[in-house]
């Protein structure tokens, strides 16, 4: 099994938000993800999806530009993003979504011998210091995570992979540390994925978290193309 993950789909199926008014470098998507996840991966194989997937503000909507990415090979993990509005509940969520789509909702999923876990986490302290309702849900986000990260424990068995998700990046330049980067720092998965961030070099992104590879997956910055993190060589 192989392990992919593309963040920041910005799909808008039902109500058109063409995302080159964010510069041309998204001519051509959404079709542009689609054609090469078709041509990378495979039925057996693994895909994240860090957040931002629909514009939809209802859970119907997003369900529909969520369909053409459901008929792709490969299970999908979903995460939640900031503009992940239509998101429900997990047990609302979990009965909309399709066969082979998963989410992490405060918890963590196993696929063969990868467990998944993430938040969706909040800006963090960097040049400048947080206010007070950052902060605020800078700590709710890190609860959530821990939360997620004690499930992953419980469903890790000897030999198996850890990632840990998040749809924001874990630290903001010159990156101390935060109340995210301290669970990661407890849970020493094997690496971190996250997206969020456009526009932004992939060589210039977060690249560690005290020593765990981090790995930007934004969309845009991928070229569309499924970032390839694992091959688990089953």
């Amino acid at each position: 099994m192989r392990v992919y993950a593309i963040a920041d789909l910005h799909l808008a199926t039902v109500t058109p938000k063409p995302m080159t008014v964010f510069g041309p470098n998204w001519a051509g998507h959404p079709q542009a993800i689609f054609d090469q996840w078709q041509d990378l991966v495979r039925p057996q194989d693994l895909v994240l999806l860090p957040g931002d997937l629909s514009w939809a503000m209802r859970l119907p909507d997003a369900m529909t530009d969520l369909a053409p990415v459901a008929a792709l090979p490969g299970t999908k993990v979903l995460l939640r993003g900031n503009h992940d509005y239509w998101w429900p509940t997990a047990g609302k969520l979990r009965a909309a979504l399709p066969p082979g789509m998963l989410a992490v909702v405060n918890d963590a999923v196993r696929v063969e011998n990868v467990v998944v876990c993430g938040s969706r986490g909040w800006l963090t302290p960097g040049h400048d210091p947080l206010g007070d309702d950052d902060t605020r849900l800078l700590t709710r986000e890190a609860e959530r995570l821990s939360l997620s990260v004690k499930a992953a424990r419980a469903l890790r068995q000897p030999g198996d992979h850890l990632i840990l998700m998040l749809h924001y990046p874990p630290a903001t330049p010159p990156y101390p540390a935060n109340p995210i980067t301290r669970v990661i720092d407890d849970a020493r998965p094997d690496m971190v994925v996250y997206g969020h961030l456009h526009g932004v070099p992939v060589q210039r992104s977060m690249q560690h978290v005290s020593g765990v590879p981090a790995h930007l997956v934004a969309a845009d910055g991928l070229k569309f193309r499924p970032r390839l993190l694992l091959d688990t060589g089953d």
